[in-house]
């Protein structure tokens, strides 16, 4: 929804969404018979249990192949394995305990041994590894895995939800959940609150109620430990002069049923990250709220102290705020994040609904965070969305005839039935992102904030539609995971940067993805420019980091000295920058390191930067 004026001084609204045509209803809890461990069963895409073996010798081919003039002999299922084979095969499994027998030959001129019972495909493994070590004539020998379909959930408005699997302006869920699914991490909602709701029963974690203001908070009182969401209906003129009514957003329970839903209980909809938790930090009421509740609620949620709070039982790796409001980041709010990001908690802010530049929107414009514009069902930028070079990614957020189901609640204005609805907005963009930061470090927990931006940005991918000022691309769910298995970078060679490199001219080239930089500011003047020719397709990320006396930024340009991408975060700080590739063909890149302040010279003038594509 869009951000509204307000008579309350340094107050920020929530970016509002709209709810469309798909309407509410009313769910029952069940469960339908034999789907309760589901998705424990369907979890895995591929079974860690096997009982048998395929096993390929050098001197047998493929049925249909033409190996007479090699010596080879057609390998059929009427042609048994020779006994001297049969004997080294009943040996192997011998000394395992095992016995193997043989079922078939397979097309690739392979045969299909059966173990008497299944084991780990580990142990296979090592089985198969014995087999080819005691027969020369062995080409190859492996475990014949078992695999499954990739998980689909059951729930009845998955075929709904278009933003996890559409092929163009989806996220690509469904091959994600096959690799982490969000288990053991905590995800904040800095929003509304939540309600309790039958799609998040059991995800909902203890919370904290932040508004101070009593006439905000709508609960009759302040700041406590009950998070939940009264209603933040407002009536008319109640949020300033001309100020229309409104109904309870419930923005809250919305945002967190797209994070973390109940999936694949047959009941509403899927969670990006259906197996992580969700802390409701409650900082937005009837008008808005607070500046101060909102970095009070960061502070906390990520582990920090708020003076008259017990601290959090454990933080939240992940911070997810579908809020803003006009204006340049505010010292309060950028101090907050500062603070959240070195106890290692990912910041992910929603870019604002007002279709103008990110510069002007709070906190989407502050140091640090992931800030998410919202595309739609084609893929390119949603009607709504602010975009700008603050942008870092961009997420599915609905637009007219395509919106993002989630879990709401029929209330108008207090608390109703469970229901569910269709809304729109970079509100609904963010938890896609956060979510799928969820399952990031689910695979690899010890990412920092940095990795996990460069990591999400890297593996983006480009738009399939005009997306100006939208970032990086559309976060992949399934690449990002795989972006962070592998450390949230590629690996690459380091190199040394080579002067002069002074102009786009004379740029040091960088051919390699994964290449890390050892650079030096030789003085307060100096400037230093490396060029990478990125692929089509591709986004190319770029992460500078100095010494930690020194404040030095970094940019990113096209052949034409047009400036694409930029960071000029604080000495000792790492600067990130991206520039996607949209174009059918190689587009050359230009990487600037510039001096701001701090130390020069080959001992005090150090950074490093890392690039990858």
């Amino acid at each position: 929804m869009k951000s509204q004026k307000s008579m309350y001084p340094a107050v920020l609204k929530l970016c509002a969404a709209a709810v469309i045509g798909l309407g509410a209803s009313v769910v029952h809890a069940g469960t339908p018979v034999g789907v309760a461990n589901a998705s424990a069963a369907q979890g895995a895409g591929i079974s860690d249990q096997t009982d048998r073996l395929i096993v390929k010798y050098k001197d047998e081919a493929a049925p249909d192949a033409k190996s007479t003039a090699r010596g080879l002999t057609r390998a059929a299922a009427s042609s048994p394995m020779a006994a001297s084979r049969k004997a080294t095969v009943d040996q192997v499994g011998r000394k395992l305990g095992l016995t193997m027998k043989e079922l078939h030959t397979i097309g690739t001129g392979a045969r299909v041994l059966q173990l008497n019972r299944k084991v780990s495909v580990a142990d296979a493994a090592k089985v198969a590894a014995d087999l080819m070590a005691s027969d020369a004539t062995v080409e190859y020998a492996e475990p014949d895995r078992i695999m499954k379909p990739m998980f689909t959930p059951n729930d009845p408005y998955f075929s709904q939800q278009w933003d996890y699997t559409d092929v163009t302006g989806g996220m690509r869920l469904p091959a994600a959940w096959d690799k982490a699914t969000g288990t053991g991490i905590r995800v904040a909602v800095i929003d509304t609150g939540y309600r309790p709701h039958v799609d998040l029963q059991g995800q909902i974690l203890a919370g904290y109620d932040f508004i101070a203001d009593t006439t905000i908070s709508n609960d009759g009182n302040g700041r406590d430990s009950d998070a939940s969401d009264p209603g933040d209906w407002t009536a008319a003129g109640q949020c300033g002069t001309g100020s229309a009514a409104s109904n309870s957003s419930w923005h809250g329970t919305h945002v967190a049923g797209t994070i973390a839903a109940l999936t694949n209980n047959g009941i509403g909809v899927a969670g990006v990250a259906y197996n992580a938790k969700v802390v409701p930090v409650r900082v937005l009421g009837q008008c808005g709220g607070y500046t101060s509740d909102i970095a009070d609620g960061i502070v906390w949620a990520s582990g920090g102290t708020v003076s008259g709070v017990t601290n959090i039982a454990a933080r939240a790796q992940v911070i997810n705020m579908s809020l803003g409001g006009g204006g340049a980041c505010d010292t309060t709010t950028q101090t907050a994040i500062n603070g959240a990001r070195s106890r290692g908690t990912v910041v992910v802010v929603a870019a604002g609904n007002e279709s103008q530049n990110v510069s002007n929107s709070s906190p989407a414009n502050c140091s640090g965070v992931i800030a998410v514009a919202a595309t739609n069902k084609s893929g390119g930028r949603a009607s709504y969305s602010n975009y700008g070079t603050l942008v870092d990614v961009a997420a599915p957020g609905g637009d007219s005839g395509a919106a993002i189901m989630s879990t709401l609640n029929a209330g108008t204005k207090g608390p109703g039935a469970d229901s569910y609805a269709g809304y729109m907005g970079t509100s609904m963009a963010t938890p896609h992102v956060a979510g799928v930061v969820a399952l990031m470090l689910s695979k690899n927990p010890n990412l920092t904030p940095d990795q996990v931006e460069a990591a999400l940005k890297s593996s983006a991918r480009a738009f399939p539609a005009s997306c100006s000022g939208c970032g990086a691309g559309i976060v992949d769910a399934s690449a990002a995971i795989d972006a962070a298995a592998g450390g949230g970078t590629s690996t690459g060679p380091t190199i040394s940067e080579t002067e002069s490199n002074n102009t786009i001219s004379t740029a040091n080239a960088v051919s390699t993805t994964g290449t890390t930089v050892n650079g030096t500011m030789s003085s307060s003047t100096d400037t230093d420019y490396f060029v990478v020719q990125v692929p089509a397709g591709k986004t190319l990320s770029a992460t500078m980091t100095p010494n930690s006396s020194s404040d030095y930024d970094l940019y990113i340009y096209n052949s034409a000295g047009t400036q694409l991408a930029k960071s000029e975060n604080g000495a000792g700080s790492a600067d990130t920058a991206s520039s996607a590739n949209t174009g059918s063909s190689t587009a050359a890149r230009y990487v600037r390191v510039v001096y701001y302040s701090g130390g020069t010279g080959s001992t005090s003038g150090k950074y490093t930067l890392k690039l990858s594509w």
